[in-house]
């Protein structure tokens, strides 16, 4: 989905850069600190005032990926599947909620998420300059990348200290700007309204990124502080007349990486090497779930958003691995390139400041290229798929980082950084040792293909067993399910360098090399692209000018488009919007087409002409899974789940003929909420009844 749940940041994608020529379609990845409103008025004819993007600001919220409040108490408005991990983790044989749904009849009823957080964005500061200050004249790339990562350690430690707030200082236009985000915190979240899994992901793997679609893929949770609902007086009212054909809409979320203008060597090289290898990563774990998952219903519920994470993020990556093997799209990007080489080489002053940019960059992926797969498997995600080796390289590195200087430790492990990940780190949410076991022995599997039986690490990790065999020990010997050891290693770094736990065993395994690959990556590959990137920006400053955006960091962001259909490859009209009518038409009664027993029971009671799910032109990417849809009015018309399969590319090159965002029509909200749920405390509360 356009909008899959960000866990984390590509490393790769440090090339934070923007569009040129000037944009005449509904391109833009926008801060809010920069929108466009003179493009918007010359389009739309509509003017964008500073109370209208305030109220959006702090309305929008970062909840495992996007959504927004929507009463004055702490309600808050997003997707179904990304509310889909909370709903797991409460679910228990005997209630499951991801099959059944949940509603929550009075607000004694709402269940706390174990470890959900929500982040409401209140300040932005420009910090660049104190950064960039840090930076000692002459120094080399990669100590200059330690001296401004060790100046925003700091920034952020002084703002969290002074604040009590989370502070992130963000890299924007290729180290062109910093900008410190300040969010306010709601660790209290708890689970008003969910539908059913058959009608919030109805159609599952095989609709995904396609359109049109037929999801109610929406949930309610609530903010709460002190044990009571949150006064939360920025909130978005829903639009009793729902949404309209071809009118102005707003989309405010918080994208992830995307990479429109990295040099044709990033480019050649995620095609070539990267993404390949995440794609046959996520493929074996695929499969390795599918078959647990085969195994018995429990099973099934346990596996359920795991699976969904990965096929999700699989289906991505398919769509991007086409874009960049269309001829065309590569074609403009060495274009676009190349014309912006000759600008540089055309004037001596810029040639001799910003000549040498795109060479460095292409060294350095050289370079990558002899140890890129040991990084990704051993460093960057070793731990996709199982919580317990990730709450074991958590604990191990946690205890570990802990006795440096805050400005000295791995970035995720400052102050700043540390209520987050303990909140995480600590959670109680359940853990289940079979799904473990299965998704480490496809991990050791992999390794073993991908490294040779030889390599030193795959030898130490398996010492003589089979794959299987190594993950029952590992996970057997084990007691990181159990909080209370977690938080004693984590304290303590000389139980943990000697603790004979399974898992933090595997974790030291793996963490002496890990540490060794990120440092060669940080020297040879980061450190030179935060430069060259920072050149690349300042020629492009001064060829283009700065009427520009730059690319998506999983901040908040706020992008807008017209609710339209479009034509597909083979020239067929496809509507705006799709309806009830269509819904259960697609139905089959059987997986991924059945529709849950109450949509059944309540057909003759709905209006079948609903409008449902609709597309828009809004330039969106992963992470903007929840995002508010707003219309002029600054009121709820839709809320974002998705993008069809044209609009996978766009996190390269955006393209308005057959790209589309999809999402859930608030008539279509309003009607089931009504007539299938009979939700009407909620529905009062959204001031829709």
């Amino acid at each position: 989905m356009v909008g899959m749940k960000i866990r984390s940041k590509l490393a790769l994608s440090v090339l934070l850069v923007w569009t040129w020529p000037p944009l005449e379609a509904d391109e833009g990845i926008w801060l809010f600190e920069a929108f466009p409103r003179k493009r918007v008025a010359a389009k739309y004819g509509f003017e964008v005032a500073d109370g209208f993007l305030d109220r959006l600001r702090l309305a929008s919220l970062r909840v495992g990926a996007s959504g927004s409040f929507v009463s004055a108490d702490g309600l808050i408005f997003t997707n179904h599947h990304v509310a889909l991990d909370c709903l797991q983790k409460l679910s228990t044989k005997e209630n499951n909620y991801v099959v059944d749904g949940f509603w929550a009849p009075t607000q004694a009823d709402e269940k706390p998420c174990p470890d959900l957080e929500a982040n409401q964005l209140v300040r932005i500061q420009d910090v660049t300059e104190r950064v960039n200050a840090a930076v000692k004249p002459g120094a080399p790339d990669a100590e200059a990348l330690r001296q401004r990562q060790a100046e925003i350690a700091r920034i952020e430690k002084e703002c969290t200290t002074a604040t009590g707030n989370r502070c992130d200082v963000v890299n924007l236009y290729s180290g062109g700007r910093y900008h410190l985000y300040e969010y306010k915190k709601y660790t209290d979240l708890r689970m008003v309204f969910a539908p059913e899994s058959d009608i919030g992901f109805f159609g599952g793997d095989p609709d995904n990124f396609t359109y049109p679609r037929y999801c109610l893929d929406i949930a309610f949770l609530r903010a709460y502080e002190n044990g009571k609902p949150a006064r939360t007086p920025h909130y978005l009212k829903f639009s009793r007349e729902g949404v309209k054909e071809g009118e102005l809409i707003f989309v405010s979320g918080n994208p992830g990486t995307t990479g429109r203008l990295m040099t044709v060597a990033q480019l050649e090289f995620l095609r070539d090497h990267y993404y390949p290898l995440i794609h046959r990563r996520l493929a074996s774990l695929i499969r390795t779930l599918e078959n647990y998952s085969a195994q018995s219903p429990d099973n099934e519920r346990v596996a359920h958003d795991n699976l969904f994470s990965q096929q999700n993020s699989y289906k991505a990556y398919t769509g991007f691995l086409a874009g960049l093997r269309d001829p065309k799209i590569m074609d403009l990007k060495r274009a676009e390139e190349k014309k912006l080489r000759a600008a540089v080489e055309a004037d001596p002053d810029r040639k001799a400041r910003f000549g040498g940019a795109w060479d460095a960059v292409a060294a350095a992926y050289g370079k990558f290229r002899d140890y890129y797969k040991t990084y990704w498997l051993l460093e960057f995600n070793p731990h996709r798929g199982t919580d317990l080796l990730r709450i074991a390289r958590d604990v191990l590195r946690l205890a570990e980082e802990r006795q440096k200087p805050d400005d000295q430790r791995l970035r995720e492990y400052r102050d700043s950084a540390l209520p987050s990940l303990e909140r995480q780190l600590y959670s109680p949410a359940p853990i289940t040792d079979s799904m473990e076991i299965a998704v480490l022995a496809d991990y050791f599997e992999f390794l073993r293909a991908e490294l040779g039986a030889d390599d030193p690490t795959v030898r130490a990790i398996l010492d003589g067993r089979s794959a299987q065999q190594a993950a029952e020990a590992y996970v057997g010997a084990s007691r990181l399910k159990d909080v209370a050891e977690r938080k004693r290693l984590a304290a303590d770094v000389e139980a943990v360098r000697s603790s004979q736990d399974g898992m933090i065993r595997l974790a030291r395994l793996l963490d002496a090399r890990a540490r060794q690959l990120r440092k060669r990556f940080e020297d040879e590959v980061e450190a030179v692209l935060t430069s060259s990137a920072a050149k690349i920006a300042q020629a492009r400053f001064a060829i283009f000018g700065e009427d520009a955006y730059p690319d998506a960091t999983f901040t908040l962001r706020l992008s807008y488009g017209a609710v339209r259909g479009y034509k597909d490859q083979k020239g067929r009209a496809v509507p705006y919007a799709t309806t009830f009518e269509g819904l259960y038409k697609r139905a089959t009664g059987k997986p991924p087409y059945r529709l849950p027993k109450r949509w059944l029971e309540a057909r003759s009671k709905l209006n079948l002409k609903t409008p449902f799910n609709f597309v828009s032109t809004a330039d969106t990417h992963g992470g903007n899974s929840g995002s508010p849809t707003v219309n002029t009015r600054g009121e709820i018309v839709g809320i974002l789940f998705d993008g069809n399969i044209e609009s996978l590319p766009n996190r390269f090159v955006y393209t308005e003929e057959r790209a589309r965002s999809v999402h859930v029509a608030t008539q279509g909200i309003r009607e089931a909420l009504d007539k299938v749920y009979g939700a009407h405390r909620l529905l009062a509360e959204l001031g829709l009844k």
